[in-house]
């Protein structure tokens, strides 16, 4: 915790943090385009079987028929006598008649009970409406009717990667350091991502989707971490709550993108190659001195601190920032730096414990109706390219709100608040009919935001309370969690053959009773990053206002 005081010297919000930010956030955006990209590049158009009669160049003469009748059959005389009507009176998206019923040419209007009819699935293939989209990897490998599990399976995928990726590289990330294991996340995904939009085969694609999760988690929690860590205490909520807005600016991006780019493959491209550009441009990132404080590495730590100092105008601490200065102020987190820590030092100590395993609780309720709303976008309309637009830009004003509440109001009650009052608006939903669309729009539009604001405060909270020497393993763990929901709420929605709204209602009442959890947190509004595992333990506090000259003796020769 000792290194907050080091970061006020060379500056904890300057002219260093903001060029840091400009080259992460952008990345954040477009990553964000990542982990929502089956919203389009796997959206259902509307689709019926393949029947010979109909989509065969040559359509049968209606002398065929009978005698008394002249002329072509329309198309639509075709599709009645093709296909059978569902319990709306819709064509069958999933079986065909066995054999063309022409009787029922001569109905005028009425409708026979179809279940006395022989049908038969769509052995054929599909026809789809490409109006909205000319390629989808729905319509590329037929994931529809008795396939369409398949397309889950992809979004499981991506999300099942970016679990083992915030495992595997949350470990990696605490041995080697962030800007290293970010560099490579961000070449990783680049090739991943790109490959994918020439993917020849459904199982390569999803291969490469899982390979692209195993990134992206990387990417989202690595230059969060960078930029937190470079971060002063009471401009911690700030930091994170802008990278909250470049995920809802990511969102609304990715609408407009899709909108431009119908084609999956041009799509899958687009949102790709940046990350090329992202990884040459990461060359200028500057590691986290507090981590390679805390791992033991004082002298390369050192040298970043004199850099962030250099670049923030602060050339008088650069002269007298040193070596011993540095070890006078960090003494106690440079001893804890010699035992190696592991990932079961997460739960070894009874308070760090009990940390983790309440945010987790959290974090898991927050992702299941989050996910829940994103990933069914069709269910509330059509018009799924204006749905992530408007969910962006109400994101993004709501975790400005999230912001000021924090500021004023502390972490937990507001992060209680806003859990609440997400379980409250989804439930609100479940009463409305599903006859109208735009107050279940409007609903779903508040239910979103409030999630925003809450995964903004429960960010924020998440990275006061966990210390630095842990960090990354942590948030592998938390990234487990929130995987896990995302896993969870397309899973659930298996549930509406029961009863129609009983995913919804779940989605509302997870949140409201997990709320209960965050009570049991420490409070750390404008408390410094604990960094080490016995900070947490011992509960340190100390005043962020040091004695002119006890700081001068610290960061100067004896």
């Amino acid at each position: 915790m000792a290194f907050e005081e080091l970061l006020d010297e060379v500056g904890g919000l300057g002219k260093f943090q903001i060029l840091q930010m400009v080259l992460i956030l952008p990345s954040l955006m477009i990553v964000m385009c990542q982990t929502l990209l089956e919203n389009f590049t796997a959206a259902i158009p509307g689709h019926r079987c393949w029947v010979p009669i109909l989509d065969n160049d040559t359509i049968p003469d209606k002398d065929t028929v009978s005698d008394n009748d002249t002329g072509t059959l329309s198309p639509d005389v075709l599709l009645r006598i093709s296909i059978p009507l569902d319990s709306n009176l819709k064509p069958e998206q999933c079986r065909r008649f066995l054999l063309p019923q022409w009787h029922l040419l001569h109905l005028n209007g009425t409708f026979p009970n179809m279940t006395d009819l022989d049908t038969e699935p769509c052995v054929d293939g599909w026809v789809f409406d490409r109006s909205s989209f000319p390629s989808t990897i729905v319509t590329e490998w037929d994931l529809v009717c008795d396939y369409q599990s398949q397309k889950l399976l992809v979004q499981f995928l991506f999300m099942a990667g970016m679990l083992v990726g915030g495992l595997i590289y949350g470990h990696l990330s605490d041995k080697f350091g962030r800007k290293l294991i970010l560099r490579w996340c961000f070449l990783q995904l680049a090739i991943s991502g790109t490959c994918a939009a020439f993917a020849p085969a459904f199982l390569i694609y999803c291969s490469l989707r899982f390979w692209s999760g195993c990134s992206a988690v990387v990417v989202i929690v690595n230059t969060c971490m960078l930029m937190v860590e470079w971060t002063r205490s009471q401009s911690k909520a700030l930091v994170l709550t802008l990278i909250c807005c470049a995920f809802s600016i990511g969102q609304i991006m990715l609408g407009g993108l899709a909108f431009v780019f119908r084609e999956w493959r041009t799509l899958q491209l687009v949102v790709s190659v940046p990350f090329f550009v992202f990884f040459l441009s990461s060359r200028w990132l500057v590691e986290s001195a507090r981590w390679l404080i805390i791992t033991n590495k004082p002298d390369e730590g050192l040298k970043e601190l004199k850099t962030v100092a250099h670049i923030n105008g602060r050339t008088y601490v650069k002269e007298t920032l040193n070596m011993e200065g540095l070890r006078a102020t960090m003494q106690e987190e440079l001893e804890a730096a010699q035992t190696k820590t592991t990932v079961f030092d997460l739960f070894r100590t009874p308070n760090l414990r009990k940390r983790i395993c309440l945010l987790l609780i959290v974090r898991l309720a927050n992702a299941i109706p989050l996910y829940g709303i994103f990933i069914n976008l069709q269910y509330f309309g059509s018009n799924i390219f204006l749905f992530q637009v408007i969910f962006g830009a109400l994101t993004a004003s709501a975790r400005c709100l999230a912001l000021l509440a924090l500021n004023y109001m502390g972490r937990r009650p507001i992060q209680m608040l806003f859990m609440f009052l997400v379980g409250l608006s989804i439930l609100a939903n479940t009463l409305v009919p599903q006859e109208m669309q735009t107050l279940r729009v409007t609903l779903a539009s508040v239910g979103m935001s409030f999630v925003a604001a809450s995964q903004t405060s429960y960010s924020v909270h998440y990275a006061e309370l966990l210390p630095t020497v842990v960090r990354a393993k942590a948030l592998g763990f938390d990234t487990m969690a929130m995987r896990a929901g995302a896993a969870l709420a397309p899973l659930l929605m298996t549930l509406v053959v029961y009863v129609p709204t009983l995913p919804w209602i779940i989605y509302g009442v997870f949140p409201i009773i997990a709320s209960s959890a965050v009570l049991f947190q420490l409070e750390t509004r404008n408390l410094p990053l604990p960094d080490t595992i016995q900070d947490v333990e011992n509960n340190k506090h100390f005043s962020r206002k040091v004695n002119e000259k006890d700081s001068y003796i610290k960061v100067t020769k004896f």
